[in-house]
């Protein structure tokens, strides 16, 4: 049996998301983004319901906005960071199209793979750091950096091979 709370939210959801979502998507142009980003804000209107009584369209819309700035500012200093590895990386080891072995096999990894070898090498944080970043504890951390680090080496003999196949050529 749902609450007198829960109705009213799903109530508020069911009118509201389709609005949001529109909103979000037209705004990151990335249908998986968006979705991600509308429940993002009503996880937030979950959280503020008890706070605030009857929360309304232009405070979602607001809560969204605020999201996709979020979301906007991880994407620009994700490209500042690949900028940053490209022009310390430039030099003899570099593919015809700009690329080192190491960006290839970055780009090839699994997104959460990328981010924690990032935050360890790119960022420099402590293992505990990292656990306070991802929300696991500093052993998951740990195991989740070791499989991470498996996953890159496995990449880059492959590559590395490939490069050095190009510039023999």
């Amino acid at each position: 049996m749902l609450s007198e709370r829960e109705l009213a939210f799903i109530a508020l959801y069911k009118d509201s998301y389709p609005r949001i979502y529109q909103f979000v998507l037209r705004r990151v142009d990335e249908a998986e983004l968006a979705e991600e980003l509308a429940a993002d804000v009503f996880r937030v209107a979950w959280q503020k319901w008890d706070e605030q009584a009857g929360l309304e369209i232009p405070w979602l819309f607001s809560v969204a906005r605020n999201l996709i700035g979020n979301a906007y500012r991880g994407r620009d200093r994700q490209k500042a960071l690949q900028s940053k590895l490209m022009a310390t990386a430039a030099g003899p080891f570099t593919n015809q199209d700009g690329s080192t072995p190491v960006e290839d096999a970055l780009a090839a990894l699994r997104e959460k793979d990328r981010d924690i070898l990032q935050l360890a090498y790119w960022d420099g944080l402590s293992m505990a750091e990292i656990s306070q970043v991802l929300q696991c504890t500093p052993a998951s951390a740990k195991v989740r950096l070791h499989r991470a680090r498996a996953a890159f080496r496995r990449l880059m003999p492959a590559l590395a091979g490939t490069f050095e196949q190009k510039v023999s050529a």
